[in-house]
């Protein structure tokens, strides 16, 4: 390739727009152009990233034996209303179309409904199982916030795959064969990650792992063990039940507040550390009813394990203070976990402390030295709060580390929810019908563009690993027009790495400096760079730069087709 006939369009400002770093560079190189809100253009240079991340993730679906299909992306409403999921997915994410005929269509944001149809349709017999479809797909999401560029975008494209089974222990051999096909696809890019257990959000299903890459600018916390390959995201990590505290009951006491409602302001007042005080969180329950959640009062509630409880309303919803007065009969911050008829489910931390501090139920008063066996009728002590820095890990193995991370694959067990509301068996063994078992397999492509920048850049621009950068290789000659040793030699060097099968562009193009071209290059982050000048031609030297380590060499021809190569 010569940049002579390719489109370099780099940016010297940051775009205002632009929040974190991948976002930034991936505009200011040239790589994206913003068409609408959450929606881009892929320039050449991006595109050439694309498709060598996409051409990663192929082969090892591939080599998984996973086989490759293109589904339709626009959906017949039909489909999504058969799963119920029409007027359910994900809160008004679903961008919906109407056709000439007036017949509902929706942009697919996911294909469940669509390969379950297909499946239906194909499979008859459990001798055709077990099987694993993938496609490389736009998809669309209408995000009511996109942000962080291609991180959070509206249109992008996915791998997702969809298996099939006659029964769970087929299933879970395919889930762990697709875990292990995500690490080795990350690994070959190079990045550090880590595979967390996850909730199934909207899409459903028993067991669930997020692949995390991990960075600061991350929009997950994950937790992950000092010691050992644990790790969960943290809403939805265990939090290890502590000790019960040894210390005797002591005698109950109200005590008057005034004015005083956050935990903060009651540790303050009534000189107590916090971590003896309990809050109790008034949530819509099923039926109309409220339910009590109660932690420790420096504990942080995870939405995901409240949602777990069966009384608990989903999605989680807290009481309005109008509710909590007609139940309790006072303002919400003096409820506590006594002298009431709600249910009342207690953390395991919570449960441990005694004589602890909480609401009277009754505005400016607290109770002191509460006890739970005493004084509260429990209806389950439960693992409701997210786990923290320094909490050992719920293996046995060291202690919880938190770090961001960006999700950049999924994947479901998803059993037979969509094969059930769909209607999708086979024949087993015994000749009778089976519902399907599905597992769910997510990753996001165009995502991995972005993550793989927040990893690996510096003040200069990008730093590509090597297998997913634009080119291998940039040649420039220096002052070529004027010497024809330098344009001879730069002729030479390209003409022989192309023919070693090495993806390199010469920067032919005489109206750009020699130093804007450097800083262009180090900005798009090709990982390595030839630069032929008289002088060095002089000694039969070049100079080269690996954009990793930013030092120049001066080098053989020989030797630069050696590292190279």
């Amino acid at each position: 390739m010569r940049a002579k006939k390719f489109s370099i369009n780099t940016l010297k400002e940051t775009p205002s727009e632009a929040e974190l770093v991948s976002h930034r560079l991936m505009i200011r190189a040239g790589l994206i152009k913003k068409t609408a809100s959450g929606i881009y253009s892929w320039m050449p240079l991006g595109l050439r990233v694309l498709r060598k991340i996409e051409a990663i993730i192929r082969d090892e679906m591939n080599i998984s034996g996973a086989l490759e299909v293109l589904l339709p992306a626009i959906q017949p409403a039909e489909l999504w209303k058969e799963s119920g999921r029409w007027n359910q997915y994900d809160e008004g994410l679903l961008l919906k179309l109407t056709d000439r005929h007036e017949r509902d269509f929706c942009f697919g944001p996911t294909h469940e409904e669509v390969i379950t149809d297909l499946a239906r349709s194909e499979l008859r017999s459990h001798r055709q199982l077990p099987v694993n479809f993938y496609q490389i797909q736009t998809k669309f999401r209408d995000e009511t916030r996109p942000r962080f560029g291609v991180l959070r975008a509206r249109e992008f494209i996915m791998k997702d795959a969809y298996s099939f089974h006659a029964n769970k222990e087929s299933l879970e051999e395919t889930y762990w064969k697709m875990h292990s096909t995500y690490t080795t696809i990350l690994k070959r890019m190079g990045l550090e990650f880590r595979p967390v257990e996850a909730d199934g959000g909207s899409i459903g299903g028993s067991a669930s792992t997020e692949f995390h890459v991990l960075a600061e600018s991350g929009e997950d916390l994950i937790a992950f063990s000092s010691e050992s390959d644990y790790a969960a995201n943290i809403e939805l990590a265990e939090a290890v039940s502590p000790e019960i505290e040894a210390d005797k009951f002591m005698q109950l006491e109200k005590v008057a507040t005034p004015k005083k409602r956050s935990i903060e302001q009651i540790s303050e007042f009534l000189n107590v550390p916090v971590e003896k005080t309990v809050k109790t969180i008034l949530v819509k329950g099923v039926a109309s009813k409220l339910v009590g959640l109660a932690l420790r009062g420096d504990h942080r509630l995870s939405t995901v394990k409240a949602e777990k409880i069966s009384e608990v309303a989903t999605p989680l919803t807290l009481a309005s203070e109008s509710e909590i007065r007609n139940q309790i009969g006072c303002g919400p911050g003096s409820i506590g976990p006594t002298q009431t008829e709600i249910p009342i489910y207690v953390d395991r931390s919570a449960a441990s402390i005694k004589n602890f501090i909480a609401g009277a139920n009754e505005d400016d008063y607290h109770l002191r030295n509460l006890n739970w066996e005493r004084d509260v009728d429990v209806s389950a002590t439960v693992d409701l709060r997210e786990v923290r820095e320094g909490d050992p890990s719920p293996d046995g193995k060291g202690e919880i580390r938190l770090k961001r991370g960006i999700e950049v694959g999924h994947i479901f067990q998803l059993g037979d929810k969509y094969s059930k509301s769909l209607k999708a068996t086979v024949l087993d063994e015994k000749g009778q019908n089976i519902h399907l078992e599905m597992g769910c397999y997510g990753m996001g492509v165009t995502r991995l563009a972005g993550a793989i920048i927040e990893q690996n850049h510096d003040k200069s621009g990008i730093i590509w690993p090597n297998n997913v950068a634009p080119f291998d290789l940039v040649i420039i000659p220096i002052n070529a027009g004027k010497s024809k040793a330098v344009y001879d030699k730069a002729e030479d060097l390209y003409t022989t790495f192309l023919k070693n099968d090495c993806d390199v562009i010469i920067d032919d193009r005489e109206d750009v400096r020699p130093g804007a071209k450097f800083n262009e290059w180090e900005l798009i982050g090709v990982p390595h760079r030839i630069v032929v000048g008289e002088k060095g031609l002089a000694k039969n030297k070049v100079e080269y730069r690996a954009r990793n380590l930013m030092n120049t060499l001066e080098i053989s021809v020989e030797d630069a087709l050696r590292i190279i190569l």
